[in-house]
């Protein structure tokens, strides 16, 4: 009976140590909320295998609008986010929604629309090509509309053009959606539209639109990742979106992020930015 007694506490004991083992622990999961571009490109299809498999986790990606992303860490309804609106994620650490912010990459807005160009807004500076747009009679531009990053920097663009865009005064139309789907409907539409680069190249094969508008320090568009607050939400997994924040932010990334998309198109569709 002792011997058997030893037997199973022996078994137990193996038991423990291997539920305890790298190999056979639980993945730990974690709430990813981020722009529709980093998904748009293939980023995160790249990135998020490595991660995942360095930290033994699984990532929940949840890509929607930026102004959406920060709603849902407003609720502590995600654990980690990846955003494109640095005015709204200052106010959200203002806030003490977050705990760590860090910047991550760049890349810049493009203007992007029909190639018969029918407001001549072609190699126009931004907020002239804008103007065009809004005083042609011809011209339809397609808005995001969904309090993203881009729908934001589009609104505050024609702000400086002291333009208010409405239906009534001009063709405008709104989809609601995320940038690859506001892209294939710009070109349905053959209208204009405030389109990420990382975007852009992604689909511009597939799009029958051409760049208006560019290179203009109005059109900068720098991405963060910023770490749910725990003390606010207790509920989040905060050590793994920490893990996530420095691991996204480390020269070892940086650099992969420097290089993503040269051999596709012929250029990075991000730009690293993270501090030493």
């Amino acid at each position: 009976m002792r011997k058997l007694s030893i037997l199973v506490l022996v078994l137990l004991s193996l038991t423990l140590f291997l539920s305890t083992c790298g190999g056979t622990t639980a993945p730990s999961e974690m709430i990813l909320a981020t722009t529709t571009s980093t998904a748009d490109t293939g980023l995160l299809d790249a990135l998020l295998p490595k991660f995942e498999q360095e930290f033994n986790a699984t990532v929940k990606v949840i890509a929607v609008g930026t102004g959406e992303a920060i709603a849902m860490g407003q609720k502590g309804d995600a654990d980690v986010l990846l955003v494109h609106n640095r005015t709204a994620e200052d106010q959200f650490m203002k806030d003490g929604n977050g705990s760590i912010r860090k910047d991550v990459m760049y890349n810049d807005f493009l203007l992007v629309g029909p190639k018969t160009d029918p407001a001549q807004a072609k190699g126009l500076e931004i907020i002239a090509a804008l103007q065009a747009i809004a005083e042609s009679k011809d011209a339809i531009f397609v808005s995001r509309g969904d309090k993203s990053g881009t729908n934001s920097k589009e609104l505050a663009l024609w702000k400086k053009a002291s333009i208010t865009p409405t239906t009534a005064s001009m063709q405008y139309l709104s989809t609601g959606q995320g940038m690859g789907e506001t892209l294939r409907i710009t070109t349905e539409k053959q209208g204009y539209t405030l389109a990420d680069r990382g975007t852009w190249l992604a689909t511009e094969k597939t799009l029958d639109l051409q760049i208006v508008s560019e290179k203009s320090n109005d059109l900068f568009n720098p991405y963060g990742v910023i770490v749910v607050n725990p003390a606010k939400f207790p509920k989040v997994n905060a050590k793994l979106a920490e893990e996530f924040a420095n691991w996204i932010t480390s020269p070892e990334i940086q650099k992969f992020i420097g290089e993503f998309g040269k051999d596709k198109y012929g250029q990075a569709l991000f730009v690293p930015s993270a501090g030493p």
